[in-house]
């Protein structure tokens, strides 16, 4: 298959315009292959040749003007086109054949029922997997499609959809959109309807799924409904589409899709067992992302993916804002959130080999396979940040109004980097184009530590940078009471580089935080002092974005070999049994096993990194015996099950179906339990089998999938080896499971012959059955527990593979790259 390149999409887009798709799709034909019928209507602006994608698995017919075209030129994905100037008019006919990796049309039958459901992810390339297109974003039409759905089933697609008398389903003709954006989902789906600002709102999800949708009904529209209010103050143009649904499809490989009208998002949101308000969180920031997408993305869109960040930075920084705004009685630490979780994948992101600028050079990003590597933290995370500190630098009200000129100029069109900017830059008489080059077009994370000189009532802050960009910070000071609390005396809003150092009175502060409210994107250090006071009193600062501040600096100098990594589970240790910000408790706790205990400590370290863990997940279970935190409770639970060393207790918790004082064990808490049990040599397949028949739902299949795998015995190792990479039937959440199962650090000696099989049995995989499940094999599938410098010369051997396409090549070096990271932590 040939990947579209940036050249030849910018020669199509100078011959063609596209107007009207009629996309009349039939899913009645069976479980394997479905048919599928574009007419597209279009303009030669002059005479000359082209072509149309599509991956078929029976081209039956190609017509244009209603003259034969010879379908067997069809070479790999594109049909050759000779065209005279003017209109014309394309059908094409095809077989087309259903994913089970989450491409294209993916069709699933849920194991709860036997019940079907199909829905397309159109991203990238993929809408050739369903119909014929002209597949790039800057050639924009609209959309008319019909589809032959089985009796008993929804059509639900971006425009209003009705059945019509012969039982087929019409959606409502689109305004102009990208063919990417293109979706339907169709299934027996359990809907919830209600109406907002004059226009049908939906939410839907497979039919076994039901009494937990309908659990969380409220709470999902009351986000949806006050977060699209809420873009309406904030955007002069109006909601741009005629209903807003929002589907809960099954095994989609992204948290959700930005698709205008028909939002898609992973059914993991609909809550089957237990969850934090920081899950729930999340679940509120995706709905508010993705609505974002509805104006930045949608209604003004890309011209080439060299701009992803365009669509994917604003939705994020948007999501976050707007959802502090709009529900900050549901969520009133959104921030704190991003600046554990989402800030942290950007500075990981960012200090790898494979680092790119915000605002890649359209020369690095000359192909489809190229634009997809750039999905990532940087584009969602750092992005988003650098959007953060524009409007600190900017002011809100003049960032808005560059916003809203924006999508008044591209309403329905397409726009670059250099329109943004230059839409910005109308609005204010600050330099934009120069706040652009310095934190859109450079790669790296800056760090600011504080020096601080004087004596007595007179001092004076130094920030000192390691980095080239400008910031516009605030340093919080604080002073150490008499009962030991840090107190805030002050922030002082800095800009650095500094003209001159700033005058501080009074005496010296206990403690200085530079980025104290998380404003901008920099790695933090501290002054001696600082440092001294931050280590024993963290604790007891009183405001959680600046104690998610200090543990972000913490974890970063566990990273950089600053701060020894059994150090930071003291410090853990000392202080998170006091923490009551959930999102700060999980944060640290999932750094601490899965970075600290997994892969920086060595085999003889990572018995004590496990006790410390469950010695504070403990502590936390003593703290919540009250009932009043009891997300902060689950997380404590979760803790003590993946941190167990010995089956005992938690196998009692098993057998007994609750943890002593509470929860009672769901489906996630016995599959978790189940799973470390399996690691520990502790259950066996007919308790695994009988676990299965007690949850039989697609969430238990994965369940049993991971336990499986786990299991410490060289039949199910090379059980769970054949499946991931010997057949093609894993589905790509099966995969995933199994390939999470496979690999355990105690493990390490079983499954160390399959270290040097991984990486040809991956790169074949790749090359079989493309991006998605080579990107979940080199993010799952990956040996991460081999932690060694063969391993790591091993790895790198591979990368000169050049039959490895490019998704996996990717992954690969991110990969290495942390081993390398692994390696010099243990040494700290």
């Amino acid at each position: 298959m040939s990947v579209l390149t940036r050249d030849e999409a910018q020669t199509r887009a100078q011959l063609l315009d596209v107007q009207h798709y009629t996309v009349d799709l039939d899913l009645t034909t069976g479980d394997e292959t479905f048919e599928s019928t574009s007419l597209i209507r279009f303009t030669a602006r002059t005479a000359g040749d082209t072509f149309v994608e599509l991956k078929p698995e029976t081209l039956h017919s190609a017509l244009l003007d209603d003259a034969p075209l010879d379908i067997t030129t069809l070479e790999g994905n594109r049909l050759p086109l000779r065209l005279d100037a003017g209109e014309h008019v394309l059908r094409i006919t095809a077989t087309m054949r259903y994913s089970r990796t989450g491409e294209g049309m993916h069709r699933f039958t849920d194991p709860s029922d036997g019940e079907s459901y199909v829905y397309t992810q159109l991203f990238m390339e993929d809408v050739q997997r369903v119909f014929a297109a002209f597949d790039q974003p800057d050639l924009k039409a609209v959309f008319e499609v019909s589809v032959d759905a089985p009796d008993g089933w929804t059509v639900l697609a971006n425009g209003i959809t009705e059945q019509q008398p012969d039982g087929r389903w019409k959606a409502a003709p689109t305004p102009p959109l990208s063919t990417y954006f293109v979706c339907f989902a169709a299934g027996p789906w359990h809907s919830v309807r209600t109406e907002h600002a004059g226009l049908p709102f939906g939410i839907h999800c497979r039919r076994s799924l039901a009494a937990h949708l309908d659990a969380d009904a409220d709470e999902i529209l009351t986000v949806t409904k006050a977060c699209y209010d809420r873009f309406h103050e904030k955007f002069e143009e109006p909601y741009p589409f005629d209903s807003y649904d929002q589907a809960f499809v099954p095994e989609f490989n992204s948290g959700a899709m930005e698709n205008p009208g028909l939002v898609t998002f992973r059914d993991e949101f609909v809550f089957r067992s237990a969850v934090t308000v920081t899950e729930r969180q999340t679940r509120a920031m995706v709905i508010a992302h993705e609505m974002a997408h509805m104006w930045f993305g949608d209604l003004v869109t890309l011209r080439w993916w060299d701009d992803i960040w365009l669509n994917e930075s604003f939705a994020e920084y948007m999501g976050y804002q707007t959802l502090n705004e709009a529900c900050s009685d549901l969520f009133p630490d959104t921030w704190v959130d991003f600046g554990v979780t989402r800030k942290a994948w950007g500075y990981e992101a960012d200090q790898r080999p494979s680092t790119h600028p915000v605002a890649p050079d359209p020369e690095t990003v000359p192909d489809t396979a190229s634009a997809l590597l750039n999905f990532d933290g940087i584009s969602y995370a750092k992005g988003a940040s650098a959007l953060r500190q524009l409007v600190t630098w900017l002011g809100e009200k003049d960032f808005l109004a560059g916003i809203n000129i924006h999508f008044k100029r591209h309403r329905f069109g397409n726009a670059t980097l250099a329109d943004f900017i230059d839409n910005l830059a109308a609005a204010t008489d600050r330099d934009v184009h120069a706040w652009a080059e310095q934190w859109l077009r450079t790669t790296g994370v800056d760090t600011l530590t504080p020096a601080l000189t004087g004596e007595g009532l007179h001092w004076k802050l130094a920030v000192d940078r390691d980095g080239t960009r400008p910031h516009r910070i605030a340093a919080g000071l604080y002073d150490r009471d008499p009962s030991g609390d840090l107190v805030l005396r002050e922030r002082r809003e800095l800009d650095v580089p500094q003209t001159e150092p700033a005058e501080l009175t009074g005496p010296r502060p206990a403690l200085v935080v530079l980025n104290d409210e998380d404003l901008t994107y920099a790695k933090l250090r501290f002054d001696d002092m600082s440092e001294e006071s931050a280590l024993r009193g963290l604790s007891r600062i009183p405001d959680p974005l600046t104690r998610a501040v200090i543990w972000n600096a913490l974890r970063d100098m566990v990273r950089d070999g600053d701060l020894a990594p059994r150090d930071y589970l003291e410090i853990a240790l000392a202080h998170l049994t006091e923490e009551t910000e959930l999102a700060v408790v999980q944060g640290v706790l999932g750094f601490a096993r899965a970075q600290i205990a997994d892969r920086y400590a060595t085999e003889d370290q990572r018995p004590a990194a496990l006790a410390t863990i469950s010695e504070i997940a403990r502590a936390l279970l003593r703290h919540t015996e009250d009932g009043e935190a009891p997300g902060l409770r689950l997380t404590a639970v979760r803790a003590c099950i993946d941190s167990a060393t010995t089956p005992d207790k938690i196998a009692s918790w098993l057998d007994e179906g609750t943890v002593h004082g509470g929860p009672e064990l769901d489906p996630e808490l016995r599959w978790r339990i189940l799973a470390r049990l399996a690691v520990l040599g502790a259950t066996d397949e007919p308790t695994i089998a009988a676990e299965l028949e007690r949850d039989p739902s697609a969430t238990g299949q994965e369940g049993a999938a991971r336990c499986r795998a786990s299991l410490p015995t060289a039949e199910a190792k090379a059980t769970a080896w054949s499946a991931l990479f010997d057949t093609d039937d894993l589905s790509n959440y099966l995969f995933t499971a199994t390939a999470q199962g496979f690999w355990q650090p105690e493990q390490a000696a079983l499954v160390r012959e399959y270290v040097p099989r991984f990486y040809p049995a991956a790169i074949a995989l790749g090359d079989r059955r493309g991006a998605a499940m080579a990107e979940a094999a080199g993010r799952y599938a990956f040996p991460a527990y081999a932690i060694d410098q063969e391993a790591l010369t091993l790895g790198e051997q591979h990368l000169d593979d050049d039959r490895m396409i490019p998704a996996l090549h990717r992954k690969l070096v991110d990969q290495l790259d942390d081993l390398a990271r692994a390696l010099r932590a243990r040494q700290t």
